[in-house]
C-alpha cells in the first residue's frame, strides 16, 4: 500500500457535482493499492497514518498529532501511485490492484481509520471521477509505503 498523506486545513471531494466527503482541518489521505497488499498492511498504515505527528505545537515544531488537533481523514482511493513510468510516455497500471481486490481493503481502511481516530473517515468513491479540493497545510506531505517498513 502506498499513501499520500497531506496537511490540510480544509478538503473535499465532489463526484458529480455532489459533495462525497469535506473536513476541516487533518489529513488529506490518498491510498494506492497493488495485488500484493495484506492486512498486515493495511494495519501498519492507518497506525501511521493516525498517529503521525506533523502538526505544529505552540514553539512551531511538527510534534502533535491528528487527535491532538481534534483532526479529521478524508480518504480518497488512487490507482494512480502505482503508476509504472520506466517505458514511454503512457504510464502502465499493471501493479496496481484491480477493484475485487481494492475495493474491500480501500472500505477496510476507512473502518479502521474510524475505529483508531473514533471518528467517521470522510471519503471519495472507489472508481468515480472524483474532484478533490484542498489547502495543503504547510505545505507538508508525506509519502508513506508499506514495502518500506521494516519488519
Amino acid at each position: 500500500m502506498r499513501a499520500v498523506l497531506q496537511r490540510v486545513s480544509q478538503a473535499s471531494c465532489k463526484v458529480d457535482g455532489n459533495i462525497t466527503g469535506q473536513i476541516g482541518t487533518g489529513f488529506l489521505v490518498l491510498l494506492g493499492i497493488e495485488d500484493a497488499d495484506t492486512e498486515d498492511d493495511l494495519q501498519w498504515l492507518a497506525q501511521k497514518i493516525t498517529g503521525m505527528r506533523i502538526f505544529s505545537d505552540e514553539n512551531g515544531l511538527m510534534n502533535k498529532a491528528l487527535a491532538d488537533v481534534d483532526g479529521n481523514i478524508l480518504l480518497i482511493s488512487q490507482f494512480t501511485l502505482f503508476a509504472q513510468t520506466k517505458k514511454g510516455n503512457r504510464p502502465s497500471f499493471i501493479k496496481a490492484a484491480k477493484p475485487d481486490k481494492a475495493i474491500p481493503l480501500y472500505e477496510q481502511m476507512a473502518k479502521t481509520l474510524d475505529a483508531l481516530t473514533g471518528k467517521k473517515t470522510a471519503a471519495g468513491i472507489f472508481g468515480a471521477d472524483m474532484k478533490v479540493s484542498l489547502t495543503n497545510d504547510g505545505p507538508v506531505t508525506i509519502i508513506m509505503d508499506t514495502k518500506d517498513r521494516d519488519f
